[in-house]
């Protein structure tokens, strides 16, 4: 019983990291590529970030001691990998927090009403403290809400499967391929949450892969059946153009959703950030928690309220930069490796020449139409 509690666990926490803000712009950006289009994306992409994550499953299986993604930058390919995994660091975990903050504003607003800039600002007090306050108690609260985001996603399918419309799913159009990149790189990536499962799977490491092929494929069954929903009824905010057409129980329920989703997320990659400065760069605990969170509320406070030009930037330039160097990392790991890994994924050579083309690709059309 402890193992499957285990894996369940682990499961849980890398879905709880991937769906967060994602759930709100992927739809709408794929209606902007048409849905055959962004889908075919999404299942390219979906795909490079699993074996991604297998990649960083199998380096942390390879390492004795659990670091953040900078830490086995550094130890791979030294000093200068360190420093340019932190700029992806710098450019996906800040764009991410912002995102989540924006978002949770949103979704509070929509169940509440009022002002989504105060609600946003009143995340960000609880989510920061609760940063602050560790590992722990991190765990503990990421645990349960992850739990309660996987029930909301089981009742999300229910409610919603009938109103399924295979007709939204028939646009396509190839010159407008790239224009998802970003978001649903940004919606599916749960890096940062890998080195947590050999924590989680102690003893049971062999489970990591598993963890993480179902971890990284349930969101992206659930986006799926958000756009398959939604058709031509999408808005910027997914679960608004949802409520329109299931109704009032969808607009409670998807909005929950997002609130939980957002919430675990912003744990996850706070608590993954705070360590990089804590043990990555040897920072004081204070100053590790300061870095962390103030440049996402003075982002914010500044007018940054744009949550899908956030995440795409997010998801492109670090998504992609930090994609490039692991598999840099995965390069240099066979003759560095501490410890015989649980696991092992195939490096050929073309199969990786593939992933670095489409990362490469991404990074120098987000750069270009900004």
């Amino acid at each position: 019983m402890k193992k499957q509690t285990q894996l369940f666990e682990a499961i849980a926490i890398m879905v709880g990291t991937i769906i967060g803000a994602g759930i709100f712009g992927i739809p709408y950006v794929i209606y902007q590529a048409g849905f055959l289009t962004g889908i075919l994306l999404m299942f390219i992409i979906a795909a490079a970030i699993c074996l991604i994550h297998l990649y960083i499953g199998e380096i942390a299986l390879s390492t004795e001691k659990i670091h953040q993604l900078t830490g086995y930058a550094e130890k791979y390919l030294g000093v200068k990998g360190k420093y340019a995994m932190f700029v992806s660091v710098f450019f996906g975990f800040y764009g991410a927090l912002l995102a989540y903050v924006i978002g949770e504003g949103q979704a509070l607003a929509a169940l509440f009403g009022g002002n989504s800039f105060w609600y946003s600002l009143g995340f960000f007090v609880v989510a920061a403290f609760l940063v602050y306050k560790g590992m722990n108690i991190v765990k503990k609260a990421d645990f349960f809400l992850s739990f309660l985001v996987l029930l909301i996603v089981f009742v999300i399918a229910l409610v919603g499967a009938p109103h399924l419309n295979w007709r939204n799913l028939q646009e396509f159009n190839l010159l407008k391929i790239l224009i998802p990149y970003g978001v649903i790189f940004f919606a599916m990536g749960g890096v940062s949450a890998v080195p947590q499962l050999r924590e989680v799977l102690r003893g049971r490491e062999k489970q990591i892969k598993k963890a993480i092929i179902i971890g990284t494929g349930m969101p992206l069954l659930v986006y799926l059946l958000v756009i398959g929903i939604s058709g031509s009824m999408i808005t910027e905010v997914a679960t608004v153009g949802l409520g329109r057409i299931v109704g009032e129980s969808m607009i409670l329920f998807g909005n929950l959703f997002a609130v939980l989703a957002m919430t675990t997320s912003f744990l996850t990659l706070g608590l993954a950030l705070k360590s990089t400065y804590l043990f990555d760069f040897k920072l004081k605990p204070g100053l590790a928690w300061g870095l962390t969170v103030a440049l996402p509320l003075i982002m914010f406070i500044l007018g940054l309220h744009s949550f899908v030009r956030v995440i795409g930037l997010a998801g492109a330039l670090g998504g992609s930069i930090e994609g490039l160097l692991i598999l840099l990392i995965v390069y240099k790991l066979k003759n560095k490796r501490e410890r015989q890994p649980e696991y092992q994924i195939s490096k050929n050579p073309i199969l990786m020449g593939l992933l670095a083309l489409l990362f490469v690709g991404g990074i120098v059309y987000t750069l270009w139409h900004l």
